[in-house]
């Protein structure tokens, strides 16, 4: 929006005098709105952007463009880096609720989609998706901003709109599975190695329930189970030596949350937390 005065001044017979001081204003006649389908995100997520862009005009608005700067910070080297990546070939558009031909797409980064036409008094809605790439900070309480920016050649003034998405806060687990030895005999001492990481941004506590459980075959007997090489308490797990069937109890394991730290590219490279059971017994 923007304000302007206007005095008139009239001259008769080598006099001038001026006229009152009118004031106006031009208000814009597009707005637009940005949101998030999902307003969290982990490492590797594919992020669903909208946005809204309407004209208030008694006539249709040509030649728009929308460029999103897809989450761009500066480093503290002082680089530009962009945590999201635009996923090509998403693109929707929408004038005033029906399907419209897809802008063109200019990748970028930063990605401008161009040639938009928004309807007299009417609105258009522009979709897309974007994926969470290495320079997305995933730590707790992590955030990506991003901006759209709208503008034409009948906009003096870039109308500009931000989504804010939130890193998730919560444990993200995997597990993996070794044995050693291989080649056994009768009567040997065999050990399941299980390794738990944890690549989220909050550890996995009691309260999470973490429970492991597995059905050895062949059968063990004698077992000495150990997480972080300290033994665990007879009532931390169950085990049937008739059939095999172990199982932690749950909240008895916990995984420590993963660490993040920046490269010298401004990457975000993710240490997971570790935990590892090992279950010892004899075939």
């Amino acid at each position: 929006m923007a304000t302007f005065n206007n005095t008139a001044t009239l001259s008769y017979n080598g006099q001038v005098t001026n006229s009152n001081v009118v004031t106006g204003e031009i208000v814009d006649a597009i707005s637009a709105t940005k949101t998030i389908l999902d307003s969290t995100y982990s490492a590797g997520d594919t992020l669903t952007y909208v946005i809204s862009i309407i004209n208030s005009a008694s006539t249709p608005i040509t030649g728009i463009s929308v460029t999103d700067n897809l989450g761009a910070y500066t480093t503290q080297a002082g680089a530009t880096v962009y945590p999201l990546d635009y996923v090509d070939g998403t693109v929707r558009l929408y004038s005033d609720g029906v399907p419209a031909t897809a802008p063109a797409v200019t990748q970028g980064p930063p990605v401008v989609f161009s040639g938009i036409t928004v309807p007299a008094n009417g609105n258009v809605i522009l979709i897309y998706e974007a994926s969470v790439n290495a320079f997305a900070p995933i730590s707790e309480g992590a955030t990506i901003t991003n901006e759209a920016s709208v503008a034409g050649a009948s906009i003096s003034i870039p109308v500009t709109a931000t989504a804010t998405a939130l890193a998730d806060s919560e444990p993200a687990l995997t597990i993996s599975k070794s044995v050693y030895p291989e080649t056994i005999f009768e009567d040997g001492q065999i050990t399941y190695t299980f390794v738990i990481q944890n690549s989220g941004n909050t550890p996995a506590t009691v309260q999470d329930n973490v429970v492991v459980s597995d059905n050895f075959d062949p059968v063990l007997s004698n077992l000495v189970v150990t997480l972080d090489g300290q033994t665990l308490a007879p009532t931390d797990y169950t085990y049937n030596a008739a059939t095999g069937e172990f199982a932690t109890t749950a909240g008895a394991i916990t995984v420590p949350a993963a660490t993040f730290a920046l490269d010298n590219l401004g990457r975000w490279v993710t240490t997971p937390g570790v935990a590892t059971l090992r279950v010892t017994g004899t075939v």
